[in-house]
Parts: structure tokens; C-alpha cells; sequence
């Protein structure tokens, strides 16, 4: 274990928002944030995947960190012994707020693992072989994911975002134009990372050319659509995955739809109410997933879509979570969300 130089960065008022609360996670890099009263005492704490889970429950960023944050958490005295200290991080976990006698963070223990960057063994599967028709003449001559979003091809960007967040092999599913794609990542040596392609001979869906992978894989892998650009960092949904024991985690995306006119609630024949101009807020497929490997047991031969695979999970009554993301994301797959990205990518 190690203690941070400076626990003060980590610290946050009751009264602060959950964006300030994230804000703070960005910026520490130490994966957690200490909730503390009036009178500085510790009241809580609040990691990455306490916010996705209270956003997946109906909470938004302008939320205070009160109505999500962990009052359950562990902790141990200034006057404890060293060996009790590592009697707690023994448990498996990664924060230890250290208190005086009046509950007053006075420093903060944090595993090695969770400072140091890490390399993750687990493959990330880009799907880049769909057609692209919505978005033709663009596509007719170049796949879907290799337009071009201010110079740099939609596909490198999704790689190179990948290996930041530590991942260093990768699978492509490609079929459409696949020769643009394969002669222009190679086996991914200029970027430092080892590229495979699973190479279709007809189309096999969002979930059919899994059944291309070497069934050697024996990690956790990501899947993601090679025409979503977000700033989501994929180790984030690999530790939520993880966390939570599931089987598959599917991230999903805050969608509000707009009701432009007034919505009259009946029973039978009976007006109750009239909601002028309602917004309604769904959780919609973000195009990313986490999948075990026991999956390969439940693909189909031939064609198949994610949304089939996770139905039939669901139906076999395996765990399956949603993630939320919270950070940029769009999907570059209509004419009107490319020309957005254009302008709002960085």
C-alpha cells in the first residue's frame, strides 16, 4: 500500500455536485473521492462505478454526491497498527481513508495497482465490417469506419483511444472494402500493438463473427462498434464488468425523447391528467459490451446481432448488467451524427 502526497485533492463537500465529484476523479488519477460534512468529518465516499450505478438508478450529474455516495466504507484509525492497516487492503480493497479520533481524514492508503497504468491482457474485438449504406456516397468507395473525422480515420481513433485506456490486443471484424482496413492497420506494429482480423465471407451481424475468435481466449473481452466514438474509458466498463460477476455488460446511453405535444394519461375513458410537452428518459444500446468467454456456448452458426445474443442470455437467466456512459459519445451512423462529429470531436 502507499499513501497519496496530498489526500486534500481527493476531498469533497456534501453539498458538491456529482460532475464536481467526477471532475475530481479525472484530475486525481487515484479512482476515488471523500465526501466530507461541515465540519470535515468523513461521511462517505464515491469511486467511478458508485456513479454509474447511481445514474443507472435515475440520478444526473446535478444530483449532490449525498444521494449516491458509499456510507459503507472502510476505514481505520490513526492509532491502528500497521498490520490491522494491511489486515483491511488483505479484504481486496483499493482506498483506506486514515482518521483521527474525530473522524477527520488525516491520509489516504491506496494500492500500488490502483496508481500504476495498466496493461490489460483482455482482447478488445472492434466490429468494422458493416456497409454503411445510411451514409452512402460517403461509403461507396470507403467502409464505415474508415471516414475520416478531422484527418484521422474513425477506426484509428477507436484504436488509439483503446491503447491509451491500456489495451493491446485487438481483434477486427472486417468484410466490406476489408483490403482499406487491413492494409492500412497492418498487424498494428506502428501503433505497438498486435492487430488480428476476423475476415467475414458474408455478413455475420454485430455478434456472428465472435464465433471467429480463437476459442483460446481466456480473459474477459471488449466489444466495441467501430463507428462509436466516445471518450469512455474502456477499463472502466472491464472493472465494472468485474466487480458486479456478471456474464455481459452492456453500456448504455441516456436518450431523452421529446414529446412535442400534450400527453393525456387515461384510465379507461377517464382523463387523470394532462403532461404538457413531457420529456421521457431511456437507456438506449450504446455499442459497447464486455462478454465472458462462456458466451462462445451461445452463439449461433451464421448471422447473428447482439441484441439477439443478450436475449438469449437473459433468457438462460445469466447475469447481465448495463454500464452507463456518462462521458462524449456518438454513434457515425447517419449522415446528420457525422456531420455532428465534425464539429464536436477533439
Amino acid at each position: 500500500m502507499k499513501s497519496i502526497f496530498d489526500y486534500n485533492q481527493t476531498l469533497i463537500s456534501e453539498n458538491k455536485k456529482i460532475c464536481t465529484a467526477l471532475e475530481i476523479l479525472n484530475q486525481t488519477q487515484t479512482g476515488i473521492v471523500l465526501v466530507i460534512n461541515r465540519d470535515q468529518r468523513l461521511i462517505g465516499t464515491l469511486t467511478d462505478g458508485d456513479i454509474r450505478r447511481g445514474l443507472l438508478k435515475g440520478k444526473v450529474l446535478d444530483d449532490f454526491v449525498t444521494e449516491i455516495m458509499n456510507k459503507d466504507f472502510s476505514f481505520a484509525y490513526e492509532s491502528d497498527s500497521v498490520i490491522y492497516k494491511k489486515k483491511i487492503f488483505n479484504r481486496g480493497i483499493s482506498h483506506l481513508p486514515i482518521l483521527d479520533k474525530e473522524n477527520r481524514v488525516i491520509q489516504l492508503l491506496i494500492s500500488e495497482n490502483s496508481l500504476t497504468k495498466r496493461d490489460f491482457l483482455n482482447p478488445v474485438v472492434i466490429m468494422a465490417g458493416g456497409v454503411g449504406s445510411r451514409l452512402k456516397p460517403h461509403t461507396n468507395d470507403c467502409p464505415k469506419p474508415m471516414l475520416r473525422i478531422n484527418g484521422k480515420p474513425i477506426l484509428e481513433i477507436v484504436i488509439e483511444n483503446c491503447i491509451e485506456n491500456g489495451f493491446q490486443e485487438f481483434y477486427l471484424s472486417v468484410n466490406y472494402l476489408k483490403e482499406l482496413i487491413i492494409d492500412y492497420f497492418g498487424d498494428g506494429s506502428k501503433w505497438g500493438i498486435n492487430i488480428k482480423y476476423l475476415e467475414e465471407t458474408k455478413p455475420l451481424g454485430t455478434a456472428g463473427s465472435l464465433n471467429l475468435l480463437p476459442k483460446t481466449i481466456s480473459h474477459p473481452f471488449i466489444v466495441i462498434n467501430g463507428d462509436v466514438l466516445t471518450k469512455f474509458n474502456l477499463s472502466k466498463i472491464l472493472e465494472f464488468h468485474k466487480l458486479n460477476n456478471a456474464v455481459a455488460t452492456l453500456a448504455v446511453r441516456q436518450y431523452v425523447l421529446n414529446v412535442p405535444f400534450g400527453v393525456v394519461e387515461t384510465d379507461g375513458i377517464t382523463v387523470e391528467r394532462i403532461v404538457e410537452k413531457p420529456d421521457y428518459q431511456k437507456n438506449v444500446n450504446a455499442g459497447v459490451y464486455v462478454l465472458n468467454t462462456e458466451i462462445f456456448d451461445y452463439l449461433n452458426k451464421g448471422r447473428l446481432d447482439m441484441p439477439e445474443l443478450f436475449q438469449d442470455l437473459i433468457a438462460k437467466k445469466k447475469k447481465i448488467i448495463a454500464c452507463p456512459i456518462h462521458e462524449y459519445w456518438i454513434d457515425i451512423g447517419r449522415p446528420e451524427t457525422l456531420k455532428e462529429a465534425f464539429s464536436t470531436w477533439e
